[in-house]
């Protein structure tokens, strides 16, 4: 089961907005992503279920969750689809082209970390004893 790092509530008081109708898919592609690119570089206690059990791990986690959320919201792509690229497309007289490397869609902004993600997960609360950053070796 996928771990989902936080709730509409916290994206709210995060953002300072009301979330979109669609904020719970975006916080489980945001927890999703984040697992797959950051948390699972570090080592820190979890429960049964996969989630921190310090509070304040458990809070930072929730924080970058919310700003990688934001991010996609803000750039207007959250799978990296925008991103994919095309070679020439051409309607009528009028041809468009861009290189053709960006054919994944991960160089997309969407695809990248967000910036204040990283600040979430350097907060001076999370001490050595409560989360190790990049420690674990994949």
């Amino acid at each position: 089961m996928a771990r989902i790092y936080a709730t509409a509530d916290q994206y709210e008081t995060y953002t300072g907005a009301t979330a979109p109708p669609d904020i719970d898919y975006r916080l489980a592609r945001a927890s999703q992503f984040l697992d797959a690119q950051v948390f699972r570089l570090c080592a820190y206690t979890v429960s049964d279920a996969g989630l921190p059990t310090d509070t304040v791990v458990a809070a930072a986690f929730a924080d970058a969750v919310c700003a990688q959320a934001q991010w996609g919201i803000e750039v207007g792509d959250i799978t990296g689809a925008a991103g994919v690229g095309y070679g020439s497309v051409q309607i009528g007289s009028v041809t468009l082209s861009r290189s053709v490397t960006a054919v994944s869609g991960d160089d997309s902004p969407a695809r990248q970390i967000a910036p204040a993600v990283w600040d979430a997960l350097r907060a001076p609360d999370l001490t050595p004893d409560r989360i190790q950053i990049g420690a674990v070796a994949w």
